[in-house]
């Protein structure tokens, strides 16, 4: 099932020509393994995971204009995944269902890139049906729809897009496992592909509990158009978000476009993610490597502008 995943995962990507999307270039097999593996476009950057890890330890949350620039980007490669169609002209229904920091990186010029479709749900032809009590992707980010298992549809990536400009611009996720008082011991028929950042019966309580006053107390601190687009992105009720990742493009530009004394690109991100991870990194070489699980696990040192070790 694995090798057949995988050859999916590249017949999709494969399909995937976007700017800020990570290219896989073709599949070779290793033939002592017998193994199948994905050839893809190398981003030299650091990932936005590690950006907002570096931000955490500095005290001092990425910028709303870095969130709104990084926001569009991923929005603007969301919305050409979700509106690609086959060759026949027929809608492929792609939904990524894994929008998280670990998924995206900037390029040493600030381009932004998403890097992983492996976890895209699709409608294509032949693929095959992922079980039906398998949540893929990173549940801390995942919509409540989706927590739920019921359908998918573009407006699920952009609730997840959500959280992740939240985490980006207060360097603390939207559901901390410490803010669920008990949490429910009851059982899920749901398992995950993978260890999700927050355990998935904790966001499934946290989502029982969630909504705009919840949202309001973590972003209180934000501009009043920049709240407006998060409160949009992140309704519990799929009809009531953004009906695109366009639409969602388009008000993070605007909110940009009015609040920006100047304007914010990829000049603007390489610039910032390199003040940010220098100043985490100082930080982190002050602690033992991996202390207190505050990084990425994996994470190298140059991702960090530390100076590798002879």
């Amino acid at each position: 099932m694995m090798r057949t995943r995988l050859i999916e995962e590249v017949q999709l990507a494969f399909r995937l020509n976007h700017p800020n999307i990570a290219q896989v270039f073709h599949m070779q097999v290793d033939e002592e393994a017998d193994a199948p593996f994905a050839v893809m476009e190398y981003v030299g950057g650091p990932s936005l995971e590690t950006l907002v890890t570096a931000a955490l330890v500095r005290g001092k949350p990425l910028s709303e204009g870095f969130a709104l620039y990084v926001g569009a980007e991923v929005a603007d490669a969301l919305h050409y995944a979700h509106t690609l169609t086959s060759e026949e002209g027929v809608p492929l229904g792609i939904v990524h269902r894994d929008v998280s920091p670990r998924r995206l990186a900037l390029g040493q010029h600030g381009e932004v890139k998403v890097l992983d479709f492996g976890a895209a749900y699709s409608l294509m032809v032949g693929r095959e049906e992922s079980p039906e009590n398998l949540l893929r992707g990173d549940v801390a980010y995942a919509s409540p729809e989706y927590l739920r298992k019921e359908g998918l549809t573009p407006r699920s990536d952009v609730f997840s897009l959500g959280v992740l400009l939240v985490e980006v611009l207060t360097s603390k996720h939207l559901f901390e496992v410490h803010d669920v008082p008990v949490v429910a011991s009851k059982e899920t028929r749901f398992v995950t592909e993978s260890p999700p950042t927050l355990p998935l019966q904790q966001m499934q309580a946290l989502m029982e509990t969630f909504g705009p006053d919840v949202l309001e107390k973590a972003v209180a601190h934000l501009s009043e158009d920049l709240k407006a687009v998060l409160h949009t992105a992140l309704r519990l009720n799929p009809e009531e978000r953004f009906a695109t990742a366009a639409d969602m493009r388009d008000a993070l530009r605007g909110v940009a476009h009015a609040q920006l004394r100047e304007p914010y690109g990829r000049a603007e991100a390489a610039k910032e993610a390199a003040l940010v991870v220098s100043e985490g990194g100082v930080l982190r070489d002050q602690v033992e490597f991996g202390e207190a699980g505050l990084y990425p696990d994996g994470l190298e040192k140059h991702e960090l502008g530390l100076p590798k070790k002879a």
